[in-house]
């Protein structure tokens, strides 16, 4: 039944946005401050994060049992390139110059990692879940390289911008690898368990802490103007249109269903709140994409469930 499903995901989206509001007020009440945020922020990027990507293909990733273990990164790619399609045709309505680029911004990039991940933990099974972040941890691979190439490109709004190489091989995308080569060289057959369940611990402290970045970033969002049409526009193009359109490519390709809800979920994803963060770090006036976040993130509590439960509902359906 739909609303079965529904209650089961709006439950499990609640339990993911208590989280972001306790690193809200967390930032609201001055108990973390802006420098502690950065702090943790990089103590989840990283050290908590690669370690969970890490340990999670040791303990579940195989060859055998994932021979496309490669589609995934291209998955993520396509996922990009259909925001990129669909922000450009929204972009029409859209004034000129660099509301049109952050517009874009906004429905091309998607929170594709805290969210995902609290989402997967909060809504399936173990043995699900499992199988569910190897594909995560692979699709993050593929959507890091495109973020801090194209998408830096994006928001720097320069049609010559310094290439940062560094960029590309993030932490999390070089715990991918070296994730990837230890199953390969078959180094979780020689790891000490010691070893191997002490960062495994300090893995799975990432999805309360990635949900307190998340809420704390958004506190420290500024909301003066708000181009509403702009932000309608977005909304619309990011939450509604493109996961009603993914929604529809899984079901009739009759996709396997976890790798279904993967693109599902990342197309139902709001902005990343990533963006803030490469605005701030390009020196670019903060146009459209502090409110589109912010706004994005409160509208999704109602579209994310309804996406996710229809999802559920017609793939259980003959």
């Amino acid at each position: 039944m739909f609303l079965e499903s529904f209650k089961i995901t709006v439950s499990g989206v609640g339990q993911i946005f208590i989280l972001g509001a306790i690193g809200y007020l967390l930032l609201k009440k001055k108990i973390l401050s802006p420098e502690g945020l950065t702090s943790l922020s990089r103590i989840v990027i990283d050290i908590t994060l690669p370690i969970l990507i890490f340990c999670q293909l040791l303990k579940d990733f195989s060859f055998s049992l994932y021979p496309d273990w490669w589609i995934f990164p291209l998955i993520s790619i396509a996922i990009t390139a259909a925001g990129l399609m669909i922000g450009y045709i929204f972009s029409v309505l859209v004034k000129g110059g660099q509301h049109k680029l952050q517009f874009l911004s906004l429905v091309a990039f998607q929170n594709s990692g805290y969210l995902p991940l609290a989402l997967i933990a909060s809504l399936l099974s173990a043995q699900k879940m499992n199988t569910m972040f190897i594909y995560l941890f692979l699709f993050l691979s593929g959507f890091n390289l495109v973020m801090f190439s194209f998408g830096a490109q994006i928001i720097s709004f320069q049609k010559r911008t310094k290439f940062e190489l560094a960029g590309l091989f993030s932490p999390p995308v070089i715990a991918t690898a070296l994730g990837l080569l230890g199953v390969y060289f078959g180094l979780n057959k020689f790891m000490p368990q010691v070893l191997f369940k002490a960062l495994f611990l300090v893995g799975e402290c990432t999805l309360p802490l990635a949900m307190f970045v998340v809420g704390a970033n958004l506190a420290e969002i500024r909301l003066t103007h708000i181009d509403k049409k702009e932000m309608f526009l977005a909304a619309l193009a990011k939450l509604v249109v493109l996961p009603a359109l993914g929604l529809l490519l899984v079901l009739k390709l009759k996709l396997p269903e976890l790798m279904g809800l993967l693109i599902v979920m990342q197309l139902a994803m709001p902005p990343a709140t990533l963006l803030s963060v490469l605005t701030r770090h390009y020196k670019k006036e903060d146009l459209l994409i502090s409110q589109g976040i912010f706004l994005a993130h409160l509208a999704s509590i109602i579209t994310i469930p309804v996406f996710l439960s229809l999802y559920f509902y017609l793939k259980t359906m003959p």
